[in-house]
């Protein structure tokens, strides 16, 4: 029998990433990173009288993080202990937005905090990886995790058959990030999320839309 599917993002879903971010800006940059929404061009300013950060400027400070700073990141609560309860009814992937070259990187952060699920490293929309990846599990009830609006706006596009769960993990963050119109529901905190997405997998039917 086809075992149910959760694909889960990574980063403010099962680890924190924004307020690690900051700090870092802070420390070897001296730029100022306000957590409050994920539009990057207000959020991050430099210090005193030096010129304003361009777009290429804040793509490099990601791609400064990634993968040289992972190590800051940390475990969101009660994240570990509702994958293992969950990977008692489902199978697990993470689908996380970071370059292929950080894959080994991102299994080898997780598995530090005990989470050893499939990774898959993705750039763009997740509606085409999420439906490969539920054509290859044999088209099971899926629930599909992530704090970005427009990722779950894809997955409606090109698996609507999946259930979406919106999460922003970060306390900060969360108030400033409106709910995805495009997902089923919103739930900031693993405890329930989890009563949620096993409710899902339990009843067997999937999304309609």
């Amino acid at each position: 029998m086809t075992r149910p599917l959760l694909i889960c993002d990574c980063d403010e879903v099962l680890l924190h990433m924004v307020r690690h971010f900051a700090d870092w800006l802070d420390e070897a940059h001296d730029v100022e990173f306000t957590i409050g929404t994920w539009d990057l061009a207000n959020s991050m300013k430099r210090r005193g009288d030096a010129p304003p950060l361009t777009r290429e400027d804040m793509s490099g400070f990601l791609g400064g993080f990634f993968p040289a700073e992972m190590h800051r990141q940390t475990l969101v609560p009660q994240a570990r202990e509702a994958l293992a309860a969950l990977a008692g009814q489902a199978d697990i992937v993470v689908l996380t937005n970071l370059e292929d070259q950080c894959r080994t990187h991102r299994i080898e952060q997780l598995a530090a905090f005990d989470i050893a699920h499939r990774v898959e490293c993705n750039q763009g929309g997740k509606g085409a990886p999420v439906a490969r990846l539920v054509a290859e599990y044999g088209d099971p009830v899926t629930v599909f995790v992530d704090d970005l609006p427009h990722h779950h706006q894809s997955v409606a596009d090109h698996a609507p058959q999946v259930w979406r769960l919106h999460m922003v993990s970060e306390p900060k963050l969360a108030p400033g990030v409106p709910t995805a119109p495009a997902a089923h529901a919103r739930i900031d905190e693993w405890p329930a999320a989890r009563d949620w997405i096993a409710a899902r997998f339990a009843d067997g039917k999937v999304a309609e839309g």
